[in-house]
């Protein structure tokens, strides 16, 4: 009997170490993916409210705000908030190497540091097991005043190019601003070269003319590729549409004219409006040029 009882209380002490029940978190977990040209950023992090709390800086109307300035933040509640990079970056001037990282805050009232930190194991801000010494680098951002309340904090992509992203930081009424460039040129070229050395098709000569026109770079090689697509694929109005844009930009307007003219009778065979109105708008520019010479 000794033995039945003593059993009997493990097994209920184990089922009740396990029978947690699974509830709402008031700071739910949020993750957001953000390409840029062919690299990715990701943001993991949850999301406080502000629940008409005073949120940033000193004590305001009898309430100390949940975010001290001077103090260590850990950019949103419960774990600390994760960036991943799948390419090298950069963030102001500063490396950022492909990989993972805790991002860390440290408010003032006119200026932020926001610390890239290579240690992520840290729950939180770390507190006491923070160390600076583990920061990859710190910025300096200066935080603005937004004209609308963001009730749960938001971290948001915006002014997206194929070589820079912001990711802005949104509580309150308060935002901030880290900025990140990728040097997608370099990538773009390793990726052209490779493809176009590996069985290319005229889809791959399109796409590479494409890129370099609308980069607004090496307008000789882009109007070559534009060529080998057409010699390969045949007459598509796509095809003739990037020509003639690339022709224009070397100052062959003549030849932008009836690269647009087919285009503009390819487009409109297949009812692609949009193209027909693009083309009719860039021969009636063109020829404008030529009147004027």
């Amino acid at each position: 009997m000794k033995y039945f009882v003593t059993f009997l209380t493990i097994t209920v002490f184990v089922i009740s170490a396990n029978a947690q029940i699974a509830h709402p978190k008031a700071s739910p977990f949020s993750k957001i993916e953000q390409e840029i040209g062919l690299s990715k950023i990701t943001a993991e992090y949850s999301r406080p409210a502000v629940r008409g709390r005073h949120v940033f800086g000193p004590q305001k109307d009898g309430q100390q705000g949940l975010v001290p300035y001077g103090r260590i933040w850990r950019v949103g509640a419960n774990e600390s908030t994760k960036i991943t990079v799948d390419t090298d970056m950069q963030v102001m001037e500063n490396d950022l190497p492909k990989g993972t990282y805790a991002l860390y805050a440290f408010p003032e009232e006119g200026k932020w540091q926001i610390a890239f930190h290579t240690n992520i194991s840290h729950w939180g801000d770390g507190r006491k097991k923070y160390d600076a010494d583990e920061d990859l680098f710190r910025i300096t951002v200066k935080p603005q005043t937004t004209p609308y309340h963001q009730e749960n904090f938001l971290m948001a992509f915006d002014s997206i190019t194929h070589h820079s992203a912001n990711l802005n930081l949104i509580w309150a009424s308060t935002k901030v601003t880290i900025p990140f460039l990728v040097d997608t040129d370099a990538q773009m070229e390793i990726e052209i070269a490779k493809q176009i050395n590996n069985n290319p098709t005229a889809q791959t000569y399109y796409e590479a003319a494409r890129y370099l026109q609308e980069q607004g770079k090496d307008f000789e090689r882009a109007l070559k590729y534009s060529n080998k697509a057409i010699e390969i694929g045949g007459d598509t109005y796509y095809f003739h549409r990037v020509k003639s844009l690339v022709q224009a930009e070397l100052g062959d307007h003549r030849a932008a004219i009836a690269s647009a003219e087919k285009s503009r009778i390819l487009a409109n065979a297949q009812d692609k409006d949009e193209f027909v109105r693009m083309n009719e708008k860039n021969i009636k520019k063109w020829k404008a040029l030529l009147s004027d010479n």
